[in-house]
């Protein structure tokens, strides 16, 4: 049977491009569906035969960090392909810690994702060839100690919270989004201030960026 898979990104032109690698890759992949936020992502997978899903981190409404986790809670045996910009150690780590099974950087995507699905579908663990020498030489550059932060201390509501105030809602909408009241929104904002050791919006706004919660 062929594998059944899902693609998940924010950029229609990715996720053409990802499509046209699967599709002439023969008859084993199909592309059963896409979607371009994880909130779609979520509704894939209920609706839809999904052996792997292949997402972006970065992406908007429910990054795809914080899909994988929930796909993971929903159906355990789910197999999960991170593709990304991002090729930090602490980026491929969350990632492998959430329940990807492979983490492929955009820019090695034309060679690498078909043997990625392939791979990951069999019940192995898939890292392009450039995260698989980071992670090998444990070289990876740190950066600045705000920038190396561990994201993964935050809890999966305050992840949500922080890309939302990321994406510039404001604290009213955050509450309507996420089911909250005001005043919880308003607690777990300044949690996430003193977790982050940070004293602006600016600077949670930064971090969820750097960290790959949210975009610009």
């Amino acid at each position: 049977m062929s594998i059944q898979v899902v693609i998940a990104d924010d950029h229609p032109v990715v996720r053409d491009g990802l499509r046209l690698m699967i599709e002439q890759s023969g008859a084993d992949i199909v592309v059963a569906g896409e979607a371009s936020d994880g909130l779609e992502v979520l509704e894939s997978a209920r609706t839809l035969p999904v052996d792997v899903f292949i997402l972006d981190i970065t992406m908007a409404n429910l990054n795809g960090i914080d899909t994988i986790r929930e796909l993971r809670r929903r159906t355990p045996g789910v197999r999960c392909i991170v593709l990304s910009l991002h090729s930090t150690k602490e980026m491929v780590d969350e990632a492998l810690a959430a329940g990807a099974r492979g983490y492929v950087t955009k820019e090695s995507a034309t060679r690498s994702i078909v043997d990625a699905v392939r791979e990951v579908h069999a019940g192995r663990v898939y890292l392009c060839p450039r995260i698989a020498h980071f992670v090998a030489e444990g070289s990876l550059a740190g950066g600045r100690e705000a920038e190396r932060r561990d994201s993964s201390a935050l809890s999966g509501q305050e992840r949500k919270v922080l890309q939302l105030i990321a994406e510039g809602h404001s604290n009213k909408e955050i509450a309507a989004l996420l089911n909250l009241s005001a005043n919880t929104v308003h607690v777990h904002r300044t949690k996430l201030m003193a977790k982050l050791n940070v004293h602006k919006q600016s600077d949670l706004i930064r971090y969820a960026i750097k960290a790959g919660i949210a975009k610009l």
